[in-house]
């Protein structure tokens, strides 16, 4: 049915169509960058949890290493003992030498263990104070958000309505467009940041880039034999006569 409809009712319809999504493109104003906001505060907020459960992670093995080389030194202190019990009773050189070589060696591993142990708990200490700047930087963020989600929903709680008005209109508005003419204009609008994609033209000049329209191209929008764009910017170009809206024109 849209294919039988003339090039002026073709276009009335798109100016209706512009008309309603610049009204939901004011009421995305509104809102302004809060959205975007609360999705890079999300988006920061997981990465700042990821950080803190790797150092979490992190801390734990550090732990673990600590009390596993305690576990070692504990062992060695009793091999010691051990050995030095043995050596009053030792028959001759060879046992002495043995239990000699095993008690250096325990003593070494305990010496090993205790530098490793340093080691660990340097590195669990810095770890421990990364996590802690994580955390409050995290707690801080959450608070961040809460607010700017605060902030959002008064603004979406106001628009809500308007919005939901609008939006069906717009859905609305489109089913009765052809689809050749929807991919148009809105691979158009979405090319510009103000959305529009039909524009009037005003004192001789496209309405959406300022481009000078030649007196020749005016007279052959304004005759509405076929839809003619902006050579400029490629946005659709209608006159006065076309922003009278679609469903009020004769």
């Amino acid at each position: 049915m849209a294919a039988e409809l003339s090039v002026e009712e073709k276009l009335k319809q798109l100016y209706q169509l512009q008309r309603v999504d610049s009204q939901l493109d004011e009421l995305d104003i509104l809102k302004g960058e809060l959205p975007m906001e609360v999705s890079d505060l999300e988006d920061e907020i997981a990465g700042l949890e990821t950080r803190q459960k790797r150092l979490e992670g992190r801390v734990k093995e550090l732990d673990d290493e600590v009390s596993k080389h305690l576990a070692n030194i504990k062992e060695a202190e009793n091999l010691i003992l051990k050995y030095e019990k043995q050596m009053d009773n030792v028959k001759n050189n060879r046992e002495y030498d043995a239990l000699t070589k095993e008690l250096e060696l325990q003593k070494l591993e305990i010496q090993l263990s205790e530098k490793k142990i340093g080691q660990a708990k340097g590195e669990a200490e810095k770890k421990n104070e990364t996590l802690a700047a994580t955390v409050e930087r995290t707690e801080s963020k959450v608070k961040d958000l809460e607010t700017k989600k605060v902030e959002l929903k008064q603004i979406i709680e106001k628009t809500e309505k308007e919005e939901d008005k609008l939006r069906k209109q717009s859905e609305k508005a489109r089913k009765k467009i052809e689809d050749r003419l929807i991919k148009a204009y809105d691979k158009v609008r979405t090319s510009y940041r103000n959305g529009l994609a039909v524009v009037n033209v005003e004192r001789n000049a496209c309405g959406g880039c300022f481009n000078y329209i030649p007196p020749q191209l005016q007279l052959e929008i304004s005759q509405h034999k076929k839809i003619i764009v902006c050579e400029h910017c490629g946005r659709i170009l209608i006159d006065d006569s076309t922003l009278v809206p679609a469903e009020q024109s004769a």
